[in-house]
């Protein structure tokens, strides 16, 4: 998996889950060519190779137990981790299409990663019970369709999105969309503190937090929710109620495309060609977990921009891991936590290889970019739930 020898870095996950979906283990070496990967020696996994074309090489047993012995020593950064069962993916996504795309929908597609979609109705029916892994993307839990109302009010879509959800929400039970997305959000709380694994990206990441933390307050305006916002909401925010964010403050303008003051974008001054940023180094014998997440063929990621495209560093809480960050911005793009018995991921952006990605835009083609950094972090994620897991040292 290292820059030099493999052709298709993503493809090369979805050969690894394919792997795994035959009850056949392998071992994920961290740090080790660019996190590469183990797997058994069958002619099927060769021809799956060749036809996805996935670059692999073949080594013998003795070769084999030379590269894990150089892994286990303790002067190399490096494990052997043993991934054991095929996570089972669900996809949070309403029906129909929606006017934007889903970078870890294209990127589970293209490696043929199998997933089911779930929504709101699955989820209050606590179909996440049955899933390993979940991912929300470009999603408003707080009930303000997603701020698109100053520029979108007009649009057939917005209109459209904003019918739909009002009927969702009724058919469920709720007065308000704001009510019914809190009761989603919480069951996704639920989900996580009991042992599940929560990728998310874009807007769903601060939406999320923001709509736990204002549990029983009404932050929307009339043309969202039919009435005025409560009075001094900011004062009752609740931040122990969150999964990464603290001491933010709400934007209370329904006229600008901005939830809060944890997003970077409106306050980062960076230019297009400049934009990267850096993923951490950890301990792999020590802190598997995040190097697990960060493995890759470059330290150095591409930026790219959402509605959310990064965290403002001093609103992330400090039990949160901060793994990829621009220091010189003072803003963090990916970071990890625990909460209760399971795990999140947050990854601020919209599309890893579409710098500003806007409302009908063309998607983007990963036959483009199958060596793509970016999308790599998002399927160290779906892997991650199939490592067995180790006591912790620390």
């Amino acid at each position: 998996m290292d820059v030099e020898s493999q052709k298709n870095h993503l493809k090369a996950y979805g050969i690894t889950y394919w792997t795994l979906n035959k009850e056949l283990k392998v071992k994920w070496l961290l740090n080790y060519r660019g996190g590469s990967f183990l797997l058994p020696d069958t002619e099927d996994i060769q021809r799956e190779c060749q036809i996805r074309g996935v670059s692999f090489e073949i080594i013998s047993n003795a070769m084999a137990e030379v590269i894990l012995e150089e892994i286990s020593s303790p002067s190399k950064n490096m494990e052997a981790v043993v991934l054991e069962k095929a996570p089972k993916i669900a996809v949070y996504t309403p029906r129909g299409k929606l006017p934007w795309d889903d970078a870890v929908t294209m990127v589970l597609q293209y490696a043929e990663i199998p997933y089911e979609t779930v929504y709101d109705e699955e989820v209050l029916n606590d179909n996440l019970l049955l899933y390993d892994w979940l991912h929300l993307h470009h999603e408003d839990f707080t009930g303000q369709y997603g701020k698109f109302y100053g520029a979108y009010r007009a649009a057939s879509w917005y209109i459209n999105e904003k019918k739909s959800a009002e009927s969702l929400a009724s058919k469920l039970g709720y007065n308000k969309v704001s009510q019914e997305k809190l009761s989603v959000a919480l069951k996704i709380r639920d989900y996580v503190v009991g042992g599940g694994f929560m990728f998310a990206m874009c807007s769903a990441t601060d939406s999320f937090d923001i709509a736990l933390s204002a549990e029983g307050i009404d932050i929307c305006e009339p043309m969202f929710d039919g009435d005025g916002s409560e009075a001094g909401y900011q004062n009752k925010i609740d931040y122990r109620k969150t999964f990464a964010f603290k001491d933010y403050t709400l934007e209370r303008s329904p006229l600008i495309y901005e939830f809060s003051s944890i997003d970077m974008t409106r306050k980062r001054s960076v230019s297009r060609t400049t934009d990267y940023f850096s993923l951490m180094e950890f301990s792999a014998k020590w802190d598997p977990i995040p190097t697990m997440l960060c493995q890759n063929h470059t330290a150095l990621v591409k930026g790219f921009m959402g509605q959310t495209t990064s965290f403002t560093r001093d609103e992330i809480k400090s039990n949160v891991l901060i793994m990829g960050e621009t220091k010189f911005n003072g803003e963090a793009k990916y970071i990890h936590g625990i909460k209760g018995k399971g795990f999140f991921t947050f990854y601020g952006g919209h599309d890893p290889e579409d710098y500003q990605h806007r409302v009908g835009d063309a998607k983007t083609e990963l036959d483009l970019h199958p060596t793509s950094p970016g999308y790599r972090l998002i399927l160290n994620n779906v892997l991650f739930p199939a490592a067995k897991k180790k006591k912790q040292k620390t």
